[in-house]
């Protein structure tokens, strides 16, 4: 079956990478930020994608209409997450809705998204966010997210993942809400990997990737790189803090002999390091001068190590400053994360008949 997707808010590319992954040739990627469409671009992977720099306010959706028109497939996707720094704990339900979207002032991103679905009529959609977009504060924007969908008639599932299960050497929860214009033949998307208590359960699961696994490569002088050196107030501190601790390794709490903080004064990410035998805490897009996840070596993660992280094909090539390749690898999908929605998505395609002849 031959798949074809749009995607919105394309930053660096993860979901995207994804799609391709799970068979789904991306025709068109949009994002605002010059630096992820340069990336985009740098990249072979997609040198078929046509790749534009806008404000998908400003983009109508006869134009992504006209992209897919020069494609010929049997089924066509929309994916994206839009960003999340609009829900703020401060914002409020404003009013009613409208065929056009959620009229919220925090949803207009996610109003951009539902806009070229109703106007694009794909066969499904993979939409991704923060998992607090469930919070109470904002669940009344998924509430008129999920009337909207229903109206255009789809079906619809709300996942809660955390990328650790797909293969992913990083503790990253995120929200999904995939859409089908089929029925879903699966009730979740497949997890394929897990600790030792849920590989006795199903043994078919992998074990669960570790940090250790996929950094090795990179911990030779070839790959140094001046930002990752610590300098500054706390430098020694974070010698002091065992792999796998943060700050509170140096407390009473800990049995430290000088204590040198107080245990639960601090964020939590404040000097936190890496252990090479777990997977990773959260990658953050913009880690502040003294928030983790630190290498053991207790000095900041190098680029290829935070891309590897979130698993982007090794040689993937970042555009920018160091500054903005961090928030491009902080703020995507991980590959192999979006890999997993994204099949769970084109399953729903399938028929029986589709399974018996391709699986």
């Amino acid at each position: 079956m031959n798949v074809v997707a749009i995607s919105l808010f394309s930053g660096a590319g993860g979901l995207d990478i994804g799609a391709h992954l799970a068979g789904v040739k991306v025709v068109t990627s949009i994002d605002i930020e010059q630096d992820c469409i340069s990336t985009l671009r740098a990249n072979d992977l997609f040198k078929d994608t046509n790749v534009i720099q806008g404000d998908l306010h400003e983009i109508k959706s006869e134009w992504f209409i006209n992209e897919l028109n020069k494609h010929s497939y049997d089924k066509c996707i929309v994916i994206g997450g839009a960003p999340c720094q609009p829900f703020s704990k401060n914002g409020y339900w404003v009013g009613n809705q409208s065929r056009r979207g959620i009229n919220d002032p925090r949803a207009k991103l996610v109003n951009e998204f539902l806009r070229v679905v109703q106007d694009v009529k794909p066969d499904g959609f993979v939409f991704e966010n923060v998992e607090s977009l469930l919070h109470p504060t904002h669940k009344v924007i998924v509430d008129g997210f999920i009337d909207i969908i229903e109206a255009e008639g789809y079906s619809y599932k709300i996942i809660k993942a955390n990328a650790v299960d797909y293969g992913v050497p990083q503790k990253r929860k995120r929200l999904f809400i995939i859409g089908t214009k089929m029925n879903f033949n699966l009730d979740l998307p497949i997890k394929t990997h897990g600790n030792e208590k849920e590989r006795s359960a199903n043994p078919s699961l992998k074990p669960i990737v570790t940090v250790g696994d996929v950094m090795a490569e990179f911990n030779t002088p070839e790959y140094f790189e001046p930002e990752e050196v610590v300098e500054g107030k706390y430098s020694d501190d974070l010698k002091e803090v065992p792999p796998g601790m943060n700050y509170k390794a140096l407390t009473e709490w800990a049995g430290h002999p000088n204590p040198k903080f107080i245990a639960d004064k601090k964020f939590w990410n404040f000097l936190l390091k890496l252990s090479p035998d777990q997977p990773s805490w959260t990658i953050t897009a913009q880690p502040g001068p003294w928030i983790g996840p630190f290498h053991w070596d207790s000095r900041r993660l190098r680029t290829p190590e935070i891309a590897a992280i979130q698993t982007f094909p090794k040689g993937y090539k970042f555009i920018g400053s160091r500054r903005s390749i961090q928030k491009q690898i902080g703020n995507a999908v991980p590959p192999l994360m979006g890999k997993a929605m994204v099949d769970f998505l084109v399953d729903s395609f399938l028929t029986k008949e589709h399974k018996d002849e391709c699986c």
